[in-house]
């Protein structure tokens, strides 16, 4: 789990690719993508902003999603050699993450070298890496859209807040299970627990 899950704040500066949120008397640098930095709010209007602290030696960055599956994708490709947290939100800039995941699904090489940052020989590697793990995540992953993987976060998270609620694992088990056939994409931790609850 990670030591900053979100980060919630009033919005005091922003630009494609970072912002500034204070909280009290402390102001955070958050690199962003650009489809994060789309749906941000007018300055100085409160925002909340999903977190990863990377530390890497003695620096400490931390990054900032609008989605749940966009902190995910970022994860994800972090694991790959030689894409670090800045390649990584710059693929993250050039493609979202249902499209990405289906082009690793499909191999398609040609489609991922057209994203800024990412050459054949990354492609490739991004493919042999991630291809058997993205669709492990469509057969077993409860039927939700693409989830913090590799730990299914997005799942384990919900199903975590349904119990701390008072409900039963079977409870929410079935719960999950009735989303699942109803094909529903939800990419929203709190939309997941809403739908679960109707079902409860």
């Amino acid at each position: 789990m990670s030591l900053i899950e979100s980060i919630s704040g009033i919005l005091i500066a922003k630009n494609p690719t970072g912002v500034q949120v204070q909280i009290g008397g402390i102001v955070y640098n958050l690199s962003i993508s650009i489809s994060t930095f789309e749906k941000l709010p007018d300055l100085n209007q409160p925002v909340t902003l999903l977190a990863h602290l990377h530390v890497k030696e003695d620096i400490l960055n931390l990054y900032g999603f609008e989605l749940l599956s966009e902190r995910a994708l970022f994860l994800n490709l972090n694991t790959i050699s030689g894409i670090g947290p800045r390649s990584a939100m710059n693929i993250l800039s050039g493609t979202t993450p249902s499209e990405f995941k289906q082009k690793i699904i499909n191999s398609d090489v040609q489609s991922l070298t057209s994203i800024p940052g990412i050459g054949a020989k990354t492609a490739k590697r991004i493919i042999v890496e991630l291809k058997e793990k993205f669709s492990i995540s469509d057969e077993n992953d409860d039927g939700l859209s693409f989830s913090d993987q590799p730990d299914s976060l997005i799942s384990k998270d919900a199903k975590n807040a349904l119990k701390s609620l008072g409900y039963k694992a079977n409870q929410i088990s079935k719960a999950f299970s009735e989303i699942s056939k109803d094909g529903k994409v939800i990419d929203k931790l709190e939309d997941i627990i809403r739908e679960a609850l109707k079902r409860m």
